[in-house]
């Protein structure tokens, strides 16, 4: 299982054997089903979260009580990092899987402590939080300037046949367009 982290940390940025050992030796394995929720908000959230397979998204409720898909986590990559998604020690977004998920969980201060003693890790860990913020960035600016459809083409890119997978609700609300929308969209393409 350990074997299933290392690609996911090359991604980022390549790390030494003896790095990404001491990450591994930290590490859980979970498997969760579909509807499952890793955090809501409000709880204490103290993980960090590599996906190994599966789908999941953060969200938030609107006035109205319906939800706003802010990511999308595919197979073989991290979960926005603890930093990210808590305050004052408690939740800021809801993460729900979207599929069934098998992921790999490490104790956030023990992560933090592991970013202090070696450079190559708090390398890595500051990558994925500048990845994380870039990411946010794009969306941003994407849903201020860009059409709808150019959005579409862009979350095909981002997220490779996320369409055949997951609600289509979760996909519009993501895109900030209304499921109607999207059908007319992906009817035109």
């Amino acid at each position: 299982m350990h074997d299933k982290i290392k690609p996911i940390i090359d991604s980022v940025t390549p790390m030494s054997s003896r790095a990404i050992e001491k990450v591994q030796d930290l590490v859980q394995f979970l498997t969760l089903e579909k509807g499952d929720f890793i955090t809501e908000v409000g709880q204490r959230d103290n993980f960090e979260y590599f996906v190994l397979d599966g789908i999941c998204k953060s969200f938030l409720f609107n006035p109205e009580g319906e939800e706003i898909t802010l990511s999308f986590f595919m197979s073989n990559s991290i979960i926005s990092p603890f930093t990210t998604r808590n305050k004052d020690g408690q939740s800021i977004l809801n993460i729900k899987f979207l599929t069934k998920m098998e992921v790999a969980t490490l104790h956030a201060e023990k992560f933090e402590q592991l970013m202090i003693d070696d450079h190559e890790i708090r390398h890595f860990g500051n990558t994925v939080l500048r990845n994380e913020l870039m990411a946010k960035v794009d969306k941003e600016i994407g849903l201020a300037s860009l059409p709808a459809k150019s959005r579409l083409q862009i979350l095909r890119t981002k997220y490779p046949n996320i369409e055949n997978c997951i609600a289509h609700a979760d996909i519009a609300s993501y895109l900030g367009i209304t499921t109607i929308s999207l059908s007319r969209l992906r009817t035109q393409s």
